[in-house]
């Protein structure tokens, strides 16, 4: 059994404009369906004594200037899936995060409205800082994905692997 937690929202502002509904909104979407559904998940998993969780969470779990509820969230998913590991791995059940950098979106289109910039230049702006020149496309996470809930990955759990196109500073 696999279970891909990739529930998102964003209601991105800086934090003395942020409202405690926009915080509540991020927070329940991704830490409480991540807590629901690995919590629904784990019993059949640790029946068959076989299972694989895999958290989305992101490169803004580092900080970024506008999201505190986000980066919040994220980093969350971070610590839930060590947490995971710790208590499934005895069970054959292990759990991983996939936190992607800039990957070109519905939803980094539409952060790029909400600013004002051409999708196009906005991802080429991006690019201009991210090592290896690109942004990500979805295929890139679910290539890391996919690792994380096959045969080979059975040895790896707790990990959080940064899709991001190089090192993050």
């Amino acid at each position: 059994m696999v279970l891909v937690n990739n529930a998102g929202v964003l209601r991105d502002n800086l934090l003395f404009k942020m409202s405690e509904d926009d915080w509540d909104t991020v927070m329940n979407v991704h830490l409480r369906g991540a807590f629901l559904m690995s919590r629904a998940c784990q019993k059949h998993m640790v029946d068959a004594g076989f299972g694989r969780i895999v958290n989305l969470s992101s490169s803004s779990a580092l900080g970024n200037r506008g999201q505190s509820n986000y980066s919040a969230a994220k980093a969350g998913l971070q610590g839930f899936t060590k947490t995971l590991a710790h208590e499934l791995g005895k069970f054959g059940v292990t759990a991983n995060a996939v936190a992607p950098g800039f990957i070109a979106t519905d939803m980094t289109a539409q952060t790029a409205a909400r600013v004002g910039m051409d999708f196009a230049d906005f991802q080429a702006a991006a690019a201009s800082q991210i090592p290896v020149r690109r942004v990500g496309r979805p295929d890139d996470v679910a290539g890391a994905i996919a690792f994380f809930t096959g045969e080979d990955a059975g040895f790896v759990s707790g990990q959080v692997l940064y899709v991001a196109g190089g090192p993050l500073d």
